[in-house]
């Protein structure tokens, strides 16, 4: 009987420590996780993923267009967050809690073909991460493999492929706007803004 008061006056107190610590720390996203929040979250990621979709392997055969068009994949769809380089240096990556991972390093690329995968399609809960993956009818999606392939390729990529990327990055609407603004000017119809001829 004295075992079971002594374990239940420790569950209190490892509550009533947790909530002392958050409410100390306050809930702001600009904070890093914990040492135990991370080994935390990544267990249960771990644990999350099914042990079938942990073991799946690459169904889009390797070659230099899947790795460009993964490439191209990414720098359309999570470089906004994950930074070409795949680092997560952001100003959305900053913002998010807990931050995204850098792709670069062993804690993403010791993660299985399938893992991988499965996080690209599925997405991870109470993240930043969504679910990007398309519902096929025979449940695999290349686009998500293809990505899985050029994550790989992080840690390797160059110079040139960044610059590459920088080109298919989306635009924001003022980027947009500037360049139609030159087009425009280009085709005789407007002038860009803050700019006035005179002529004499």
């Amino acid at each position: 009987m004295r075992i079971k008061y002594l374990v239940l006056l420790l569950v209190v107190i490892g509550f009533a420590a947790t909530g002392w610590y958050f409410l100390s720390r306050g809930f702001s996203a600009r904070d890093q996780p914990s040492l135990a929040e991370t080994f935390i979250a990544r267990r249960l990621r771990h644990l999350a993923i099914p042990r079938l979709a942990r073991e799946a392997g690459n169904v889009v055969p390797a070659s230099p267009e899947v790795l460009s068009e993964g490439m191209a994949h990414f720098a359309d769809h999570c470089a906004f967050c994950h930074a070409n380089d795949g680092s997560g240096n952001t100003d959305i990556g900053r913002g998010l809690y807990p931050k995204p991972p850098d792709m670069r390093q062993s804690e993403t690329q010791s993660l299985s073909d399938g893992e991988l995968y499965y996080i690209i399609h599925n997405g991870v809960r109470f993240t930043g991460m969504p679910a990007f993956g398309e519902e096929t009818s025979n449940g695999q999606d290349a686009d998500s493999w293809k990505l899985v392939y050029f994550v790989r390729h992080l840690p390797m990529i160059t110079a040139q492929e960044l610059e590459e990327m920088k080109k298919m990055n989306p635009k924001s609407p003022a980027e947009l706007e500037e360049e139609d603004e030159i087009r425009r000017f280009l085709q005789g119809e407007d002038q860009p803004a803050g700019e006035t001829h005179r002529h004499q």
